[in-house]
């Protein structure tokens, strides 16, 4: 087992199912840091035809902005990040991260180009990487298996209610500051950045209570116990080598010279990647890369995401050489990879409705700001709490009732049901029915979240939860965040920027995760019931 560390099974007898009122007391504040993670996250979504104006990028930039700048960097970080809350304090590592992507945020405000917005959500990602795998750990360790998903979606409503608030923050603040200030304010500050640095300020004085919060035990409501990793540190920087390039050549090549030419021929492979999707799909903001008889322009997305699976690629191999049973339970797990991926799918469609969502409103249907906060954003924050609560609760109810199969049974619905009422949102020219139909797609994209991250988790054993999160949210930011934003803008922009195609665009995804949720019906049951004989035999040290 990694890190020499044993884990303790104690007889199910010993496994308490009694949930006491701090438990619920720290999930409490663990909604909130995640109302502000996507507070800091969202507000882009209404400032986006401001920044696109004052900046002077398009709609596939702002698609990038809102989702690759950020996603390849929140979900990179968010390996070795996953690895340290899996044996470190857990509670010290969030309050860490919190201050840093709130600081990130509010340095948001003070960009003058692309490249520092750019740059400034880059950091807000490595921040924002610090909170699930914390959080989702916690909260496994505080609440028993039969109300995790519960717990867990009680958490992500955080997602929904801070997606909700931040278009109500920005809309005032923007108002209020142009108002007051039409030419700019202090140090010319404008509208949009003044609402960067009212969002951000606060996080840091959130980390403070944060701070207060009691580690719990690790495995111990499982009968699982696992002590305190002696050298917690050793496993985040061996894993910040294998996925932070070009650091991962030299890891590979510490395996040997067959892994270091596998991982070469992985760059290789991303790169022409990179290349074929750049003529197939250019954007106007590109890295220049030199070569002796010339310079080759590569675009900032395809670099970006590149890079990204590069590193993925490189990091999974590296942790099936220093890890075999954490690779064999979640990256050679195919229950666990149709979970992700399927979920992923909905995580495409469901970020790009609500982070394109706004500035669609603004533009294409002539609602104001204050407005689309009023009507769009109060209600999609109701509209995600109600999804993500009932949904994880409908997954506990099935796992009860079917098995581990039920929780599979509330992704798919939440895959499949908001389809036509994105597709109705994104092509009536009535508003009353564009926000009729947004609440429906933003409270069934919701039901999937809670039981999605119960089935992960199920699927691993407890010092592997840090990891299995990072790995889940690695398919809603590449996949999800890194794909559909950027999509639905370029297809905007080839189309005269008509952003109700671009987002109905990205519907084309739901078959795909249609297939991989129907192979999760067979192998999540008969994986979740085999998880601690699968990891025996990969090596794991359980002691009876």
């Amino acid at each position: 087992m990694s890190d020499d560390v044993a884990v303790k099974q104690q007889p199910a007898g010993q496994t308490t199912e009694t949930v006491p009122a701090y438990s619920w007391y720290a999930l409490g504040v663990l909604v909130l840091v995640y109302v502000l993670n996507f507070i800091d996250r969202q507000i882009l979504s209404i400032l986006a035809n401001d920044i696109k104006a004052d900046l002077g990028v398009d709609d596939a930039y702002i698609g990038f902005l809102y989702g690759t700048a950020f996603a390849v960097f929140y979900s990179l970080f968010g390996i070795p990040l996953g690895k340290l809350a899996d044996s470190w304090k857990r509670v010290r590592l969030l309050v860490i991260g919190l201050t840093l992507w709130s600081t990130m945020t509010a340095l948001s405000g003070f960009a003058k180009n692309a490249g520092m917005l750019a740059a400034a959500r880059m950091g807000v990602g490595v921040g924002e990487a610090t909170a699930s795998p914390s959080a989702y750990s916690l909260i496994s360790d505080w609440f028993p298996a039969r109300l995790r998903a519960t717990a867990l979606a009680i958490y992500s409503s955080g997602l929904y209610i801070g997606g909700g608030v931040s278009l109500l923050i920005g809309a005032y603040i923007v108002d209020a500051w142009n108002q007051a200030y039409p030419d700019g304010g202090p140090w010319g500050i404008v509208g949009w950045q003044a609402a960067f640095l009212s969002v951000g300020i606060p996080g840091i004085l959130l980390a403070l209570w944060v701070s207060t919060l009691r580690e719990p035990k690790r495995g111990a409501i499982d009968g699982i116990e696992t002590p305190e990793d002696p050298a917690p540190f050793r496993g985040f920087f061996r894993e910040l080598m294998q996925v932070i390039p070009p650091f991962t050549l030299f890891g590979a090549l510490k395996r040997g010279p067959r892994a270091l030419l596998l991982n070469v021929v992985g760059l290789v492979g991303f790169a022409i990647i990179a290349i074929i999707l750049t003529i197939l799909v250019p954007a106007k903001a590109n890295v220049i890369v030199g070569f002796d008889d010339g310079f080759l322009a590569i675009s900032d997305q395809w670099l970006f995401l590149g890079v990204g699976y590069y590193a993925v690629f490189s990091w999974a191999m590296g942790l099936r050489s220093r890890d075999l049973p954490t690779f064999r339970l979640t990256w050679g797990s195919p229950a666990f990879m149709v979970v992700i991926l399927g979920y992923g799918m909905v995580a495409l469609i469901a970020y790009t409705n609500s982070g394109l969502g706004p500035a669609y409103a603004e533009r294409a249907l002539g609602i104001s700001k204050s407005e689309i906060a009023l009507l769009l954003g109060a209600p999609g924050a109701v509209a995600g709490f109600l999804g993500v609560i009932l949904g994880g609760r409908m997954g506990d109810y099935l796992l009860e009732r079917r098995g581990p199969d039920g929780r599979v049974l509330v992704v798919l619905f939440g895959l499949i049901t908001p389809a036509p009422m994105i597709y109705l949102a994104f092509t009536t020219g009535s508003t009353a029915t564009f926000y009729i139909a947004s609440f429906l797609a933003n409270m069934l994209s919701a039901s999937a979240l809670g039981a999605a991250a119960a089935a992960s988790q199920s699927l691993v054993l407890p010092r592997m939860r840090g990891v299995a999160t990072a790995t889940f949210f690695l398919s809603t930011t590449l996949i999800g965040l890194g794909i559909g934003p950027f999509m639905a803008g370029y297809v905007s922009a080839v189309n005269g920027e008509n952003l109700g195609l671009g987002v109905v665009s990205t519907l084309v995804f739901v078959p795909v995760g249609l297939v991989l949720l129907i192979a999760a019906f067979r192998f999540v049951p008969t994986a979740t019931a085999n998880v601690v004989e699968r990891a025996k035999a990969a090596g794991e040290k359980i002691e009876a």
